[in-house]
């Protein structure tokens, strides 16, 4: 195992349609790797960003026939990198045994070996189902089937836990993902403007603070189709919670030189991985009755 590597985030404004991002995505992978990287990430979305709903379901390929897919597969055996696909739209049909949620689609995150192999697959947990000010609604559950298990892969230089967006609201999951022997997190987005300012370089580094873990959170940015705007703020984050890298806005690529021995340093200073205990969860005392 490698003491050091070079990670690189992606940051773009996906299109609605694959061959546009496929180009820019390619592009954008080798780059990172004629500059030195070693482990190549996308943003949540890295097929197509399709608001409404219907084009989104017939847009919709399954694994075996998704051409982004095909394509960052190639990519990837080209250069040489492992390639973290952040998420694409997948048709589940031909994986369900029933016709329960036929028609659905999963946010499926996978990542590529060095050959173009896939060697883990991992389905969005957490559906982003929430109205904002502004008037911005958003209802994933209406088009993905959610997840229902965590996942993590063996990479040359640790073990990688695989999450999406929203999953960085629930920090139960990281921490889970940390006791099961996660170095480091993976957390692939498209966060709108709003959310983004407010929340996310804080969540971002309190889930690498909490898990002695490197983040690494390649992000969407600028204006998609039908007007939804996403943040970008694309981040590299060591296990003290030091920012190593942040894109800001544009598209682009940023890139941070990881040292693996920095997640013992981290979790020897701050050892909570080793304290956590088992504990009761709390019932509401019953509440007396109102006076008539």
């Amino acid at each position: 195992m490698s003491n050091a590597f070079t990670a690189s985030c992606i940051q773009f404004t996906s299109a609605r349609d694959y061959e546009p991002n496929i180009r820019v995505v390619s592009d954008l992978v080798r780059r990172a790797r004629d500059d030195g990287a070693d482990f190549v990430m996308t943003p949540e979305n890295t097929g197509l960003t399709e608001p409404i709903g219907k084009l989104r379901r017939e847009k919709a390929r399954d694994e075996a026939n998704h051409p982004v897919l095909t394509a960052l597969r190639e990519v990837a055996q080209e250069t040489g990198v492992w390639l973290l696909i952040g998420s694409l739209a997948v048709d589940l049909s031909r994986e369900l045994d029933t016709g329960q949620g036929e028609g659905r689609l999963a946010n499926r995150s996978y990542l590529l070996d060095s050959s173009g192999a896939i060697i883990a697959r991992y389905d969005k947990i957490h559906m982003f189902d929430v109205d904002l000010a502004g008037g911005e609604s958003y209802r994933e559950s209406n088009a993905f089937r959610p997840g229902g298990r965590m996942v993590l892969a063996e990479t040359p230089w640790g073990v990688l836990g695989m999450t999406v967006c929203y999953d960085l609201r629930f920090p139960h999951l990281y921490r889970a993902l940390a006791q099961a022997g996660a170095d480091f997190l993976a957390v692939p987005s498209a966060f709108t403007v709003p959310t983004g300012k407010a929340h996310w370089h804080v969540l971002i580094r309190a889930r690498a603070i909490e898990n002695g873990c490197f983040v690494f959170a390649p992000a969407q940015w600028g204006e998609h189709a039908e007007g939804r705007r996403t943040y970008g703020h694309s981040l590299i984050v060591d296990p003290w919670g030091e920012v190593l890298a942040d894109a800001g806005e544009g598209v682009g690529i940023v890139s941070a030189r990881i040292e693996i021995s920095g997640i013992a340093k981290a979790r020897r200073m701050v050892p909570s991985l080793q304290h956590d205990r088992p504990y009761t969860k709390p019932k509401l005392p019953a509440r007396p009755l109102a006076a008539e």
